[in-house]
């Protein structure tokens, strides 16, 4: 997917465009490939157009396809999953989208796995955590974002409407007299200066905030850069409590908290704990496959009860030659580390994976400020509820940013005499300290006391006016601000459901089968 800069960004950048997006998951490029039809459309990456989640998802993209399958089912699925705060109108476009989105994309060249059934070959669909059927699609066994990602950029490329630009982190939004988004300012180069983009409509696909947390699966870029922008520039935030912590990410001493996806415990991997016990039973009737919350804290359990830094995952039963050949690159990245899957059981810990608040949309990914529009991880679509469903993820970037391409291509041009952008304050903390904090306070176990101190940590702490932005800078406020919004709606629902959970509330209240909601006065 490596692409060569269509010309300077200092060149690109001061020419206004019709429609700004602002990330290049696969959010982002569907919406583009929408937008091409309206307008001149400028996609915009902080990294490479590879660094996004999107790019390493493994676990794959669920949809009613199966012949025993039916999208009633699939949304029944998405409902329980998501503990009482789905918005059931959301999910059902979801899940009736989902069978055409799908089709899309094998059209424009998504090669997802087969298997020969003596005509031919059919789709290959596996079951994960939660679902009722086998309905998720894999590619090239655990590279689906991958192959979805590639798929679309190879269309959107295609397009002349469509321009693309790397390397350039968006720092604000720009706004109008009367408050509605009319485009961005983003950083030339990790330390060049700032330009403004104007635009017609702007949208936020800029994924997740793992970052936040000290342990993420998230690639580097995930640092909450939408929800922080949209809540600087006054938009409604939603949810932001519902972080899902993924249960399994590899725990080796010196590695990166590698995913070690789903699917695994789709295929029959067993979770165990330091005496070799498979522990699952005793937390849930669906054991290794129950939902991710419940896995999680499972393992934080019994991780205390047997004072141990982590379990294991084992799927020795399965043999080294299966997993190469089902998950050939999670065998092979472990093996790269001295792990092998087919002997041996991998060493695994909980940690931050996906967010499913953010920045509150309707139907069509409109948030509450004219000219703004999110889809995907960054977004609080309704979909996911308390706790999103295996796999949904990459099915709600294509639905929806579908969906918000298409309302936006609607959006008439602004007129503007004058853009403000917010103050450029930088927090006095160190990261290394901030996201230390966010893990022992918001993480997978939280009660007032926790939450509490990290509210207080972060509102004595000083924002000083700062002189030239940086990369580092924009992520280290980002981060700051998404961190606050975490903690003070946590602090607000005195329940525990889906991913939230209180220690001091250990129950679910009907008081508080409702959305959270953070806005700036």
């Amino acid at each position: 997917m490596a692409i060569a800069p269509s010309a300077l960004l200092k060149f690109i950048l001061a020419i206004d465009c019709d429609f700004l997006v602002i990330g290049a998951g696969v959010a982002g490029m569907r919406a583009a490939i929408e937008l091409a039809q309206s307008g001149s459309v400028l996609v915009i990456a902080k990294d490479s157009l590879r660094e996004s989640s999107s790019e390493y998802a493994q676990g794959g993209i669920a949809a009613a396809l199966n012949d025993d399958d039916r999208i009633e089912l699939h949304q029944q699925d998405t409902i329980y999953a998501g503990d009482g705060l789905c918005n059931a109108q959301a999910v059902h476009i979801l899940v009736e989208e989902a069978p055409a989105a799908i089709q899309e994309l094998i059209g424009w060249g998504a090669e997802f796995d087969r298997e020969s059934d003596g005509a031919g070959s059919k789709l290959v669909f596996a079951r994960e955590g939660a679902h009722s059927r086998n309905r998720v699609l894999h590619a090239h066994g655990d590279s689906t974002g991958h192959e979805i990602a590639r798929a679309l950029y190879q269309k959107a490329a295609s397009l002349p409407n469509i321009r693309f630009e790397t390397f350039s982190a968006v720092a604000d939004l720009l706004t109008g007299e009367s408050g509605e988004v009319v485009g961005a300012t983003a950083l030339e180069g990790p330390g060049g200066r700032l330009h403004d983009i104007r635009s017609r409509a702007v949208l936020l696909a800029t994924g997740g905030l793992g970052c936040v947390y000290r342990e993420t699966t998230n690639p580097a870029v995930a640092t909450g850069d939408g929800v922080a922008m949209a809540w600087r520039a006054g938009a409604e935030i939603a949810n932001m409590e519902f972080v899902q912590f993924h249960p399994t990410a590899l725990h080796l001493e010196g590695a990166p908290r590698f995913l070690l996806s789903e699917a695994l415990r789709g295929e029959g991997a067993v979770l165990r704990n330091r005496q070799g016990e498979a522990f699952m039973e005793r937390y849930h009737e669906m054991r290794d496959l129950a939902p991710r919350d419940v896995v999680s804290r499972a393992i934080v359990a019994e991780m205390r009860r047997t004072d141990s830094p982590h379990v294991w995952l084992d799927l020795t039963a399965r043999g080294s030659q299966f997993i190469h050949e089902r998950f050939p690159r999670i065998y092979e990245t472990c093996l790269a580390l001295g792990l092998d899957l087919g002997t041996e059981a991998a060493p695994v810990h909980p940690a931050a994976h996906y967010a499913m608040g953010g920045v509150h949309t309707d139907l069509e990914g409109r948030t509450s400020i004219a000219g703004l529009y999110a889809a995907g991880e960054v977004a609080c679509s309704g979909v996911h509820g308390a706790n999103r469903l295996a796999s949904n993820s990459l099915l709600e970037g294509l639905v929806f940013g579908a969906r918000a391409g298409r309302a936006m291509g609607t959006q008439p041009p602004a007129s503007v005499a004058h853009a403000r952008r917010p103050v450029w304050r930088v927090p006095d903390i160190a990261l290394a300290e901030l996201r230390d904090l966010t893990w022992r306070y918001c993480g997978i176990l939280r009660d007032r006391h926790g939450l509490e101190s990290a509210i207080a940590t972060l509102e004595a702490t000083s924002l000083p006016e700062a002189g030239k932005p940086s990369l580092a800078a924009i992520e280290l406020r980002n981060i700051f601000e998404t961190a606050s919004l975490i903690a003070r709606s946590a602090l607000w629902r005195e329940e525990s459901r889906g991913a939230h959970y209180r220690s001091d509330f250990p129950d679910r209240q009907a008081a508080f089968e409702r959305d959270s909601t953070l806005r700036k006065s």
